[in-house]
């Protein structure tokens, strides 16, 4: 029989969305929520991968854009920015149908990425979503040191993810759901379960 600890653990979702620009602790706090609700993560990195194997540039041009334009990452963070949520509307087909799968087959997953967008989860149901968000440059270009620190101070880099983040945040919090500042790292886990429960409680008022 399960213990009441594991019976606790058991998500009430299917498909819990994790969303946030490059650099804000998602994939780490993603692997935790994984241990904690024994789950799968799936990274939406793998997808984009799967998906510009299989296409060409003419038939997802969107998705294709960095590498067929490997000089717009260079561009002013504004217009990286308004192309990365380009590319992320153009990925919304793709999420939805992983979504759609799992929620049919009744199989709980932590879908994960720079792409996801929030719009497509609920305050309840079987589709949850948290947006995780740094709003300290100066901490993502930490973050990035500490990650690749062969790469040096990443100013540009963090200039756009906080950005991005930002507008991801926008969109969350219009949809409903929650979002939550990275740190302190070591209770993060706790902390998008709860904001996630009370999002819950708030919709049914």
């Amino acid at each position: 029989m399960a213990s009441d600890a594991n019976v606790r653990n058991l998500p009430d979702w299917r498909v819990l969305l994790v969303a946030g620009a490059s650099g804000m602790g998602k994939t780490r706090v993603s692997r935790d929520l994984a241990r904690r609700y024994a789950v799968p993560v799936v990274e939406l990195d793998d997808v984009v991968e799967a998906l510009l194997a299989v296409t060409r540039p003419e038939h997802l041009p969107e998705v294709h854009y960095w590498r067929t334009h490997p000089e717009a990452a260079g561009w002013a963070p504004e217009s990286v920015v308004e192309r990365q949520i380009e590319v992320a509307r153009a990925l919304v087909p793709a999420v939805e149908a992983v979504v759609a799968n799992h929620v049919d087959t009744d199989t709980p997953v932590i879908l994960e990425g720079d792409y996801v967008l929030p719009g497509l989860a609920t305050a309840q149901g079987p589709v949850r979503g948290v947006v995780v968000h740094e709003d300290s440059e100066a901490r993502v270009v930490a973050n990035y040191l500490a990650r690749e620190p062969e790469e040096g101070e990443q100013r540009h880099r963090a200039r756009v993810s906080v950005l991005y983040g930002r507008w991801l945040a926008e969109q969350a919090r219009a949809a409903g759901v929650p979002v939550v500042a990275p740190r302190p790292w070591g209770d993060l886990p706790q902390r998008v379960g709860h904001a996630l429960v009370e999002a819950g409680h708030h919709a049914e008022r």
